[in-house]
């Protein structure tokens, strides 16, 4: 029996992560799974959350947001999501920047009242999220930008 995935996580930009893996955990529709090596054929939404991924090497965490999940045959795993980042890549002054932006926008929104509220939504959860795991794997504390 096989002891690995491959696995890779994409971008419409790049490939963020591509390797042999021991397992993978993800926040999908239905919750957070692990995918171990001989999982069943799945495909599944992925939401914004955290992705912890475990190779040889010990624990890579990606920021994730809103994609797609397949797990094939042959201990292929793919995942296709609108953004992606490793933790030490994340610029945290950019991602507040970005997370301010966000909450302006939504404030301004509701003045406005004719507004794409679900695409303001996923650009404020995106950018919280890539805050949230740039602090916990960076050890700042919240009170700190």
């Amino acid at each position: 029996m096989d002891k690995t995935l491959k696995f890779k996580i994409a971008t419409p930009e790049k490939v963020v992560y591509e390797n042999e893996i021991l397992q993978v955990s993800l926040p999908t529709a239905m919750g957070e799974i692990t995918i171990l090596p001989n999982h069943i054929p799945l495909v599944s939404i992925v939401q914004a959350g955290e992705l912890k991924i475990k190779d040889k090497d010990g624990e890579q965490v990606v920021a994730v947001s809103a994609g797609f999940l397949e797990i094939r045959p042959n201990n292929e795993v793919v995942i296709l999501a609108d953004n992606a980042e490793r933790a030490e890549e994340i610029n945290l002054d950019r991602a507040e920047q970005a997370r301010q932006r966000a909450i302006e926008q939504m404030e301004k929104a509701k003045a406005e009242e004719d507004v794409d509220y679900a695409r303001l939504q996923a650009v404020l959860d995106r950018e919280m999220n890539r805050v949230k795991i740039a602090r916990k794997y960076r050890n700042i504390p919240p009170s700190q930008s």
